[in-house]
């Protein structure tokens, strides 16, 4: 797929197979074509709010540049995003879903971050035939999560997922725990929800095998309030790294009670996910954010564009801080790599207001974005394609307007990004 704005269009180009793209070719265009209706849900308030603080701002951006119209495989279409707010809660994400597509009659979805969100309007899409984009979660988890069965054929038609899985960590993390001398003994705190479980089942053994020691205190409830248990679990271990996978207001529960009980003290690498990927997050811990080591799904380091907008990395998230004042995030580009995708897979299909030609589409595509090449062709399994994620640490500034630098350390699931700093230990 091609990236050309020498005539003050965009056009994206993948050859027959995948069809034409072109944006804004004329303001009449749009008033009289036929509309394209585009759902989008996110968790834009509650406690995964994080994940969409910035999902308006790209949401702008997507239709300024849509605004003209769009023309797929030489036929004009109108563009409508219809957007909504899970409020964090799975139940409104499935209902928001069914109501986008039985009142609203959407024609493909898009779902951004978090199993609370993706799961069930993935689940909601399937069932109603209506084509769905996701991305921001591990694979395994929107997979396995939703009941599809190792070894046999994908039970999904519709859903398609993109992004990073339990091998993407793993690379990840044994190439940022190399970067510091540690005991090699992992203290891990995973959720009891699909996140946690995909990552317990799958990750936690890996990295045994590759040398490290697991003290694993079992499976804890979101809103868990007290965590004595496993912080005296975790130092009488002697462990030197942590590694958990929780909501941002329970990690900042436990880092403080870790705090206080002198946990912090003994730990050399603090790796979380799920929190700490906004920099919101570090900021509610004050100075027990300095040095906790994130990994990111996107940086505004990626050499990547966005076919969508023409949009580099740099000029979205500068543009994201100039209009707000807001550090930016890495979900900026996440969300809008995702309707680089959906917006190809439009083109791909013979006739982008027939859903089921747009999903029998989908298995062949392999469409550029903002985060990189997105390949459905090359997937661990049906219906997923993977994508990086990158080690990274949020390290004060030396100077500038905000607080901390997010500090690319190291890149191994994608050699393009550019490494910008060294991993520090967070006990220093």
């Amino acid at each position: 797929m091609t990236f050309d704005i020498s005539r003050r269009n965009l056009l994206i180009s993948a050859g027959a197979a995948l069809g034409t793209f072109a944006l804004g070719r004329t303001q009449a265009l749009a008033q009289s074509a036929t509309p394209l209706k585009i759902g989008f849900i996110s968790p834009v308030s509650g406690p995964l709010a994080g994940f969409g603080e910035t999902d308006g701002y790209v949401l702008e951006q997507v239709r300024t540049a849509m605004a003209g119209g769009v023309t797929l495989n030489g036929k004009g279409y109108g563009v409508e995003i219809l957007d909504r707010d899970t409020q964090s809660d799975p139940a409104r994400s499935g209902q928001l879903a069914r109501d986008l597509i039985n009142n609203d009659g959407i024609d493909i979805m898009i779902a951004v971050s978090t199993p609370e969100t993706i799961n069930p309007v993935s689940d909601a899409c399937e069932a109603a035939g209506v084509p769905c984009i996701s991305t921001v979660m591990p694979w395994e988890a929107w997979y396995f999560g939703r009941g599809a069965q190792p070894g046999a054929p994908s039970p999904f038609k519709y859903t398609y997922h993109f992004g990073f899985g339990v091998d993407e960590f793993y690379r990840a993390y044994v190439s940022q725990w190399d970067l510091i001398e540690t005991n090699k003994k992992v203290g891990v705190m995973y959720p009891n929800d699909a996140d946690g479980s995909a990552i317990r089942a799958n990750l936690a053994p890996r990295l045994a095998e590759a040398g490290f020691e697991i003290v694993d205190p079992g499976a804890y409830e979101t809103g868990t309030s007290d965590y004595s248990s496993q912080i005296r679990m975790f130092r009488e271990a002697g462990v030197e790294i942590f590694n958990t996978f929780p909501i941002p207001p329970d990690f900042i529960a436990f880092w403080r009670q870790a705090a206080q009980q002198g946990l912090n003290r003994q730990i050399k690498i603090v790796q979380v996910a799920k929190f700490g990927l906004f920099p919101s997050d570090i900021a509610a811990l004050g100075g027990l954010g300095d040095n906790i080591a994130s990994a990111a799904y996107w940086h505004r380091d990626f050499p990547y564009t966005s076919p969508a907008t023409g949009l580099t990395g740099v000029a979205l998230c500068d543009g994201y801080e100039a209009a707000t004042g807001r550090q930016w995030t890495q979900q900026l580009g996440a969300t809008l790599s995702a309707f680089d995708v959906a917006m190809a897979a439009l083109s791909a299909a013979s006739d982008p207001k027939n859903k089921d030609a747009v999903a029998e589409a989908m298995p062949n595509l392999k469409a550029d974005s903002i985060g990189g090449v997105v390949d459905f062709t090359s997937g661990p399994v049906k219906n997923v394609a993977t994508g990086p994620i990158i080690g990274t640490q949020w390290q004060p500034a030396s100077g500038g307007a905000f607080k901390y630098d997010y500090v690319i350390t190291e890149n191994a699931t994608d050699t393009n990004v550019p490494v910008s700093g060294q991993l520090r230990p967070y006990n220093a």
